[in-house]
């Protein structure tokens, strides 16, 4: 699950990275495409935001997901010891 969110921060990122390289492009090769530099900035500002939201939550699902799988084998290691501990 961590491993979508992580995919989606990393595309993101890199239209973030397309949108702040566009605010060095001139005007004359941006035929139909606005031509203003602050449009280009604000929207890599949002996507670089929305990327590391999405990390972020993918390093918590992550470690969530960590936890989940420790407490499980932990129980199943004490319901297996009492197990033993019955059986002579």
């Amino acid at each position: 699950m961590s491993r979508n969110f992580y995919i989606l921060a990393a595309t993101l990122g890199f239209f973030a990275l397309i949108s702040g390289a566009m605010t060095l492009v001139p005007s004359s090769f941006q035929p139909g495409l606005p031509a203003n530099g602050s449009l280009w900035r604000t929207m890599a500002l949002i996507l670089l935001l929305a990327g590391l939201a999405s990390a972020l939550i993918g390093v918590l699902s992550n470690l969530f997901e960590q936890v989940d799988r420790r407490s499980e084998e932990s129980r199943r290691a004490a319901r297996n010891k009492r197990r033993g501990n019955r059986r002579p």
